[in-house]
């Protein structure tokens, strides 16, 4: 096995990690950062509404082919809460719905509220949300005045907590799964509170595993030369093998990274865990493959073209 040091690679194929503004959404940030790259690939890895600021991890390049293992990853926010005001979307762009008094609350009682949204909970997602039924987002369906129940899913909730509050205001730190709504959890804690609430302000802090990195503004890009951005691309592009760090990851020789080149599967040594995906590295430690150890050979689920022998597709 191998360590996740920092290999070659080509000045288009890594992760960015973009600090979305307010106002615009996931989509339209990833389309501005394509086009001041020249039109390059990419794809973000989980959705932020515009009224959401924060860590929007965008795989460029090669690295597209990495951005549903990134959206299953665990994040944390930061979220406000408004007291007493149920909105139709459940944050602070839908139309106010009903206005309630809100009682006095204690810390204890907050913090009571609060451990009935932790751990594996079931949620049922806002009717304002891209999720689909009948082939549609259910926000499309709703415009158009039709009836939508949204589905309750399954979701987990590690860690959930009270930072500040007043009389109509709350502060908390969410560190959650994927497919998370912070706004249904906006409108279910106000419910249980007996006040109702809707987010008023979310900021995403990290995503995993890019905890405590800094996060490059999309209008200091937008700002540069095009000499400056490529110059800031190779210096703010993470590589893959940095995004999959906590994933197994095996050196391959010469012979073997040709064969992967391919199409064939090389042996895998018996250390490989035959259940858990693998990150296979070419001898110059650049990544290779996605692949699976199994009947002592490795099944390779996706290659990257960045560590193809030359001549190799």
């Amino acid at each position: 096995m191998v360590s996740n040091a920092g290999a070659p690679r080509r000045a288009s194929d890594g992760v960015l990690l973009l600090d979305k503004p307010l106002g615009i959404s996931s989509s339209q940030a990833l389309q501005r950062v394509r086009r001041l790259l020249g039109g390059i690939k990419g794809g973000h890895t989980g959705a932020l509404d515009p009224l959401a600021s924060g860590m929007l991890p965008l795989c460029l390049g090669e690295a597209t082919k990495i951005a549903g293992i990134l959206l299953s990853s665990r994040k944390s926010y930061r979220a406000e809460l408004r007291l007493g005001q149920t909105t139709s979307t459940d944050d602070a762009e839908g139309g106010l719905l009903k206005e309630r008094p809100v009682p006095s609350l204690t810390v204890a009682e907050i913090d009571a509220a609060l451990m009935h949204f932790t751990g594996r909970i079931p949620q049922r997602a806002p009717v304002y949300s891209a999720l689909k039924q009948g082939g549609q987002p259910l926000y499309r369906r709703v415009r158009r005045g039709e009836t939508v129940e949204a589905p309750v899913r399954e979701v987990e909730v590690f860690s959930l907590r009270l930072l500040a509050h007043g009389p109509e205001h709350l502060s908390l730190e969410i560190e959650c799964g994927s497919g998370f709504y912070v706004r249904a959890l906006a409108r279910d804690l106000g419910e249980r509170l007996g006040c109702g609430a809707h987010l008023s302000a979310l900021r995403r802090q990290w995503v995993e595993p890019f905890q405590g990195l800094p996060m490059l503004e999309l209008e200091s890009l937008a700002a540069m030369a095009p000499a400056a951005i490529e110059a800031t691309l190779s210096e703010w592009l993470m590589p893959i093998e940095r995004a999959l760090a906590h994933w197994p990851q095996w050196q391959l020789d010469d012979a073997d990274s040709r064969a992967i080149a391919q199409g064939r599967s090389p042996s895998a040594p018996t250390a490989a865990a035959a259940s858990v995906p693998s990150l296979l590295r070419d001898p110059h430690g650049r990544p290779l493959a996605l692949a699976l150890a199994e009947a002592g050979r490795w099944r390779i689920l996706r290659g990257f073209r960045i560590g193809a022998p030359d001549g190799a597709c």
